[in-house]
């Protein structure tokens, strides 16, 4: 038991490492700056445009749609792409030979990408907050809901996001299996375009997926009570919302550690070189 406590402490201590130098490199930092930049431009365009029977500015309606859309992506395609990553270089097979080291990876990954949630959602928030005043509708109970909706959505997605970079065969592979399913998802989970306005089916299979639950949560979050009649039911769904995220986080908590388990046996310096290999290959 000691030893999977330190291996623990070492998860913590690099995800938080690995964090603060996310913050100073110039890749995540242009990520963020051109994240911000074009959806605050994308939404000052429309600042006068509203919706119809709906006395609010667009930017207040689309941006809590925007955010859960973002967070989906940051946490599924971001895991996936930087676990197979790790399992090509050969960072997994080093922790794999430490005590309880696949532990620690997992901590740490979990500790890097809930901390960078952070930046990603405040480069988008702070500037929307001082253009079209945003937040203010609910007060301090619209906050605490979005402190709930995000940490539901977090357990709901990362597993997710992990899933797939343990099963993806390669890292160019890892975006396309991560991001083409989010935009598909996203696309019927009435975030750009009322979920009311899509085809009955195309409801249904929305509904089933977490993109959805946490777009009508931060809506709830942000949004007067009134606008929840134009939602399905005519209600925000409260408590619909916290049973689906939290089936989804039951089901990856449960399927995730297996997975990579099973990944992590199959982890050899073989196997290593052989993906270094297909990888330059590829490149070429």
């Amino acid at each position: 038991m000691s030893a999977r406590r330190h291996a623990v402490r070492i998860g913590l201590a690099r995800g938080w490492t690995e964090f603060v130098l996310s913050l100073k490199s110039p890749q995540d930092q242009g990520f963020y700056l051109f994240t911000s930049v074009a959806t605050v431009t994308y939404l000052y365009f429309r600042r006068d445009s509203t919706v119809e029977g709906i006395d609010l500015a667009f930017p207040v309606l689309a941006l809590p749609g925007i955010l859960a859309a973002f967070l989906v992506f940051s946490l599924v395609a971001g895991p996936a792409q930087t676990l197979a990553m790790e399992r090509e270089d050969g960072t997994l097979l080093r922790a794999k030979c430490a005590p309880h080291g696949v532990t620690g990876y997992v901590v740490g990954q979990v500790v890097l990408h809930s901390l960078s949630l952070v930046p990603m959602l405040g480069v988008l928030m702070v500037p929307s907050a001082i253009l079209f005043d945003v937040f203010s509708q609910r007060g301090a109970e619209g906050w605490f809901t979005f402190a709930w909706v995000v940490g539901l959505g977090l357990l709901a997605t990362l597993p997710i996001g992990i899933i797939i970079g343990a099963l993806v065969p390669n890292t160019q592979k890892a975006m396309t299996w991560g991001f083409l399913p989010v935009m598909a998802v996203t696309a019927i989970s009435g975030i750009f375009v009322p979920m009311s306005s899509l085809w009955g089916w195309v409801q249904v299979l929305g509904q089933v997926f977490p993109v959805y639950w946490l777009g009508i949560g931060l809506r709830s979050a942000f949004l007067p009570a009134e606008v929840a009649a134009a939602e399905i039911g005519g209600t925000w769904r409260t408590l619909e919302t916290v049973a689906v995220l939290g089936a989804w986080s039951v089901a990856g908590l449960l399927v995730a550690p297996v997975v990579l388990r099973r990944m992590a046996r199959r982890q050899s310096g073989a196997a290593v070189a052989e993906a270094r290999d297909q990888a330059t290959q590829w490149v070429r």
